[in-house]
């Protein structure tokens, strides 16, 4: 029933606690939004579920798999980081072949060519595309494997509204198959659209646990930004999620 369950969860930088004591499940077939202000820990419980960070304490697994006994677990993971770094003297048909080669796995490249319109843009090198082509690319990596769950950081950034609406169209498609989808986004009317579950970080901790419509019952507020924007003036905060 979930694909992620987190126990206790510590990460330390030095002197800086980012994450502390985070317990949280994921389940399948589930739209979660983690949210937060900048340097709420989001980013860290991301890469701790990812294995990029190393946790100082507490357990992580995936898909029945302890993040601390190996990595072979990532592979079920389709990643989309906000900002992807990319050779750039590789063509977009170069660096979909190499991932494909990497992984070893049948993939679904053309559908996904074709629903963001990349057909024009398969042999030009990265270097000469616009953001939102990057982007474009970057979703296509992260969804043409058939992943169990797909981690998605602020994924329609630098999308134009077509893009957009392709890119939550199949977000839906992918949960209604049982997919776990993780993702953080400053877009609250996105997160109203799609996410079944908010997860609200706040200094290291969770804050909320729970659907849209009950973070703004509990708030009193009629949209989730107006929700989100009381929590933090309540614990002082100021900065935007």
């Amino acid at each position: 029933m979930f694909s992620v369950e987190i126990e206790d969860l510590h990460k330390r930088f030095g002197r800086n606690r980012v994450l502390k004591g985070v317990n949280l499940r994921i389940k399948k077939g589930e739209i979660t939004a983690i949210l937060g202000p900048n340097a709420s820990g989001k980013t860290t419980l991301i890469k701790c579920i990812l294995g990029l960070v190393i946790p100082t304490s507490g357990r992580i697994t995936v898909m029945g798999y302890d993040t601390r006994r190996g990595v072979e677990y990532r592979r079920l993971i389709g990643y989309m980081p906000q900002i992807a770094r990319f050779p750039e003297n590789l063509t977009v048909r170069e660096l979909i072949n190499m991932v494909k080669d990497i992984r070893g796995e049948g993939a679904s490249e053309e559908y996904y060519i074709n629903l963001f319109g990349l057909e024009r843009f398969l042999d030009k090198p990265l270097s000469v595309l616009s953001g939102g082509t990057r982007q474009k690319v970057n979703a296509t990596l992260a969804f043409m494997f058939d992943n169990a769950m797909y981690i998605l950081d602020e994924p329609t950034v630098g999308f134009d509204p077509v893009a957009s609406t392709h890119f939550k169209d199949e977000l839906i498609k992918l949960k209604n198959r049982g997919k776990s989808i993780v993702f953080t986004s400053h877009i609250m009317g996105e997160v109203e659209d799609l996410a079944d579950r908010v997860v609200f970080l706040l200094g290291g901790r969770i804050r909320f646990d729970g659907t849209p419509q009950q973070f703004k019952e509990q708030t009193g507020e009629n949209t989730l930004e107006r929700a989100i924007a009381r929590l933090m003036e309540e614990a002082g905060i100021e900065n935007g999620v």
